[in-house]
């Protein structure tokens, strides 16, 4: 978004004539809507339907899903929008709902993950659904005023009316709160988080690289780099929107300069997350996987199959000495009894005994 004071100026109005703005955003929000559409719906169905039991961080995973389908369905009006020609024609109220849905997905997707994050490093076997509860009640007062003001703004030079790309000074009363407002978002909905999920993830591979070789050297270097490919994905997704949001700010309100289509262009950034989040799943949790291999046609599944049972389990159980992520990722099986061949009268297994 960018502050307009009395008009919109030269750099706003390049920015909304810029092609590549008019091009890149339009073809990566439909590439994102293609995959991500088909693929949240078939992880919402999976998570929701065959995984259980419903563990916090599957409950995590579910809210993740759903709010991945909430932009989906707002993408097709910004693609519309971008393609023609950063002119809205939707009406206030809808600009406000699409305005809201796509940065209340961003900003609930980092809260998400951070609880993750804190549930696989501490273990919290509770309250998950009151966590998706408090973060969605964090989202809708932090974004409130974009909720209850009229976001459009008609561009009389261009001939065109805006949605969310410039912002009329009356939204908000001065400049310190407009600097206020937006330093909040930053810091409570993007770097906090961003430092606790760093925080968790970093201790986590670092234990994991420190522990004996008690759960097996493969399942170990699964978890290690599911947590890297995590973090990772967190990193290039959204610190450069955030950051980039933040040096628009600081230069807009303090120094009369915009790098409002540099941070355009790392929405797109933002809203590759929709695509990755399957992908996490499915390495985050044999079951899941299980269950996609099977439903694709590559492994069958048997209904209440020793391995099915064993994920559940595993998924289920904190593995002593560990941070929770790890008994989500390693999945260790339960301790299978004896074969019923090796035990002998009266129940002494003679293999134990080394006979």
């Amino acid at each position: 978004m960018d502050m307009n004071l009395t008009r919109p100026d030269n750099a706003t109005l390049l920015m909304l004539r810029d092609p590549a703005i008019a091009v890149v955003l339009p073809v990566v929000y439909s590439l994102v809507a293609l995959i991500s559409i088909p693929g949240n719906l078939f992880s919402l169905w999976v998570l929701c339907r065959h995984i259980g039991p419903k563990t916090p961080s599957v409950i995590f995973m579910i809210n993740l899903s759903v709010t991945d389908l909430m932009l989906a369905c707002v993408l097709p009006f910004q693609i519309y929008y971008h393609c023609n020609g950063n002119h809205w024609v939707f009406g206030e109220l809808l600009c406000n709902v699409v305005t809201v849905a796509f940065y209340a997905n961003m900003y609930s997707s980092i809260l998400t993950m951070t609880c993750i994050s804190v549930d696989r490093f501490l273990g919290c076997r509770r309250y998950a659904a009151a966590a998706c509860a408090g973060t969605w009640l964090l989202l809708l007062a932090a974004l409130s005023p974009l909720a209850r003001t009229d976001l459009t703004y008609a561009v009389e030079a261009l001939g065109i009316v805006t949605c969310f790309d410039v912002l009329k000074s009356t939204m908000l009363p001065s400049v310190a709160t407009w600097a206020a407002f937006l330093f909040t978002l930053f810091v409570v909905l993007f770097l906090i988080p961003f430092v606790v999920t760093v925080v968790c993830y970093t201790t986590t591979i670092l234990t994991l690289l420190r522990s004996a070789d008690c759960h097996g050297e493969a399942r170990r270097r699964r978890a290690v780099g599911l947590a890297a490919v995590v973090l990772l994905a967190f990193v290039t997704c959204f610190a450069p929107n955030n950051f980039v949001l933040l040096a628009h700010v600081v230069s807009r309100l303090f120094f009369g300069r915009s790098y409002y289509h540099v941070y355009k262009l790392t929405l797109c950034l933002s809203c590759l997350n929709n695509c990755l989040d399957p992908f996490v799943y499915y390495f985050a949790s044999r079951e899941f996987q299980l269950h996609m291999r099977h439903y694709l046609g590559y492994r069958p599944l048997a209904t209440g199959s020793p391995e099915g049972r064993r994920e559940s389990l595993g998924s289920a159980k904190q593995t002593r000495g560990f941070p929770s992520g790890v008994r989500f990722s390693l999945n260790i099986p339960e301790r299978q009894p004896p074969d019923r061949k090796d035990v002998r009268p009266g129940g002494v297994d003679r293999g134990s005994l080394g006979g």
